[in-house]
């Protein structure tokens, strides 16, 4: 089963949260969190922290991740680890491929002619709203 990650990065004063607008399907032209593939055998905050640093550069010296929750997808044969942090200072992402955003917080996420993810994202947030940011790494 491919596994992929989502990561929500909010910055430092938790009133921001980093999006890219795809440029190509899926999604093309909508926002989406950052994230990618998991590799076979990758540790799952190892393949995060990589996949945040190659798209928008930030590294672990920049944010600590938390693993927030996790969604399995059989009838599609993947999984998606979702990921948390809250950068420790003000920095200007840099974007790989898609242009990155800091949109506010207090957006429509549940947006389907904006946002990417049939309304996922718009429930991942919520979630870290109502019950906060998840486990740490170990």
């Amino acid at each position: 089963m491919q596994g992929y990650n989502c990561i929500m990065v909010f910055n430092k004063t938790s009133e921001k949260v980093l999006f890219c607008k795809r440029l190509w399907d899926p999604y093309e032209g909508k926002y989406n969190l950052v994230g990618g593939k998991i590799e076979e055998g990758e540790n799952g905050f190892h393949a995060a922290y990589r996949e945040l640093c190659e798209e928008t550069g930030i590294t672990e010296e920049n944010i600590e991740l938390f693993h927030m929750m996790d969604f399995t997808y059989y009838n599609q044969g993947c999984y998606v680890e979702v990921y948390v942090g809250t950068l420790m200072d003000d920095i200007d992402p840099v974007p790989e491929d898609h242009p990155l955003y800091w949109l506010d917080i207090e957006e429509d996420f549940f947006d389907l002619e904006k946002f990417a993810g049939e309304g996922n994202i718009g429930h991942m947030l919520q979630q870290v709203k109502d019950y906060g940011i998840g486990e740490k790494s170990k």
